[in-house]
């Protein structure tokens, strides 16, 4: 039976176990709208690209399977490459579907041609043009089967208006399989003799392809084998931050403590992670190409092993295979870290104690200790880029595997579209955003997009009236000639209620804790805007003190 390419992809989609997608309409692909209509997939309609992008990639980070969005040619899809950025940088599967122009117009410069291929190679694992809609089935396989093998990451498929019209008869499209990489027995035996000979060592762990059985399983094995671990730069969720093996959050502004220990680690275990530029401290932590530590590093995609750092023992595994097969592993008697394992996490605790007090009416570390003591292990945390992430990363104590959504690309305005998908995936917790001021404003139209799905988000908007991270960076390196970062901002509160939404305002440390409350119960998605004094800039040092530092 013949059927449009538009039926073909909701076909595909449907094959490959899509519940859910985000788009922005488009006239380009609207025989995929079409048969969407009669489709049992969920479509959550979003105002701006970037937005639905993020979105996408939230699903991928919380579910490891590619997370879809559909947009139109042109300022669609380039908006949309920011929320592709920040999937490939993040190692999160995704598949972003571009309405084409017609195939009979292509390389005219036709009205918002772009060619993809091209422009979208650096943003994306590999990008496609489906020429024959016969070919759909062909193509949309390939791309889950390239989003989530090896290292994970983005797909680009590129869909002429004209071939979604076209109807023809195709194969059935199935559901694709994905590539795994098993360690070998030799490899566990090598990592087995190493990690007994050591005297100090140390695991981090990162990056994508856990799931919470694996995370629960690696757990149980650093408690037997009494091992510290650290999770890399926003992959806090991947450990129990009250669990006695927890060293802390390796990533930026580390612990000085914990940097010393990994800098002096006589065996270094990088699981799952990259190690990239933010979580090494822009590469201090581990000597490049030849680690001065031990170092063992597994990782799912054999051409990221060796890329930066020469490991001693590299092994191309999931994170979750890797762990399955350590089950076998026998601890020893006594543990020779052990009591270095426990000065670890006494360390963690201490660091990340907030501050009872700051400059200004509101002090941010007694609202992180009310949250701590009034949310849940199970609530979402969301987050883009700032100097008001610092505030969550350092002091809230992740206990459970998904739940933290944050870009490590840091990008800004992430949080705020990343709660809302979090919350239509999982409707039964508690979804917390949080954004600075300039932070929010970057995707805040996504507001509109819980208001209209009844999503009851809470996105808590620190306002300080300025681009806080390039201030702090311009005192720094320009003290006396700031430029070019105060920022003109909306009543947020009253924004939200603009939107038919929950605004409240703090301008007290003792007015956040009622006014939480009061969103909490609202059942409405809120905006709490917390005013923070901009000398309040991090936890431990006002923009005057960063500035007289420099002029020193």
């Amino acid at each position: 039976m013949k059927k449009t390419g538009g039926e073909l992809i909701v076909e595909a989609l449907r094959a490959n176990g899509v519940k859910r997608l985000s788009c922005v309409p488009g006239e380009s692909f609207l025989a995929v709208l079409d048969a969407l209509r009669d489709s049992d997939i969920d479509v959550i309609v979003c105002r701006q690209e970037g937005g639905a992008a993020m979105m996408a990639d939230c699903w991928g980070r919380l579910t490891g399977e590619p997370g879809i969005c559909m947009v139109t040619r042109g300022p669609g899809a380039t908006n949309a490459s920011a929320g592709l950025h920040i999937s490939k940088q993040d190692s999160i599967p995704m598949i972003l579907f571009i309405g084409q122009v017609q195939r009979e117009a292509r390389e005219r410069e036709a009205f918002q041609e772009v060619e993809f291929r091209r422009a979208f190679t650096e943003f994306a694992k590999w990008v496609g043009e489906i020429d024959n809609a016969a070919r759909i089935p062909e193509f949309v396989t390939r791309a889950f089967a390239v989003a989530t093998s090896g290292r994970p990451g983005p797909v680009v498929l590129t869909l002429p208006e004209d071939m979604l019209r076209d109807e023809v008869e195709a194969p059935r499209a199935r559901r694709y399989v994905g590539v795994e990489a098993h360690p070998g027995r030799r490899q566990i035996d090598d990592f087995y003799l190493r990690l007994l000979k050591a005297a100090r060592p140390m695991v981090i762990l990162g990056g994508t392809r856990w799931d919470a059985d694996a995370v629960a399983d690696f757990q149980s094995f650093a408690e037997r084998f009494q091992l510290p671990v650290g999770c890399s730069f926003r992959r806090q969720m991947l450990f129990d931050h009250l669990h006695p093996c927890y060293a802390g959050d390796v990533g930026i502004g580390i612990n000085p403590t914990l940097a010393k220990e990994i800098k002096e680690s006589d065996l270094l275990i990088l699981l799952g992670a990259r190690m990239s530029e933010m979580p090494s401290s822009s590469y201090t932590l581990i000597d490049i190409p030849y680690p001065q530590q031990t170092l063992v590093h597994v990782y799912p995609d054999a051409s990221e092993l060796g890329r930066i750092y020469r490991p001693d023992l590299a092994i191309c595994a999931a994170p979750a295979d890797f762990v399955a097969a350590l089950a076998d592993l026998e601890a020893p008697v006594e543990a020779r870290w052990a009591e270095h394992t426990e000065q670890m996490h006494q360390a963690y605790l201490s660091w990340s104690t907030p501050p009872a007090t700051g400059p200004g009416a509101v002090h941010m570390g007694p609202i992180m200790e009310w949250l701590e003591a009034s949310t849940g292990p199970e609530t979402i945390f969301t987050n883009g880029a700032g100097n008001y992430a610092t505030w969550l990363h350092r002091f809230h104590r992740f206990r459970r595997f998904n739940t933290q959504a944050a870009p490590t690309s840091g990008s800004m305005g992430y949080g705020l579209p990343a709660a809302v998908a979090a919350k239509r995936l999982f409707p039964e917790r508690e979804v917390i955003c949080f954004a600075g001021d300039g932070c929010f404003l970057m995707h805040g139209q996504e507001f509109a997009t819980a208001i209209r799905y009844g999503l009851p988000i809470i996105a808590i908007v620190v306002n300080n009236g300025m681009y806080g991270t390039i201030r702090m960076h311009q005192e720094r390196q320009y003290p006396g000639r700031v430029s070019n970062t105060d920022l003109t901002n909306p009543d947020f509160a009253a924004l939200a209620r603009a939107y038919a939404g929950h605004g409240e305002t703090v301008e007290r440390t003792d007015e956040f804790a009622p006014a939480f409350q009061r969103a909490r119960e609202s059942g409405k998605p809120a905006i709490i805007e917390v005013k923070l004094d901009p000398e309040a800039i991090t936890p431990t040092r006002t923009l005057s003190e960063i500035a007289q530092t420099k002029s020193r």
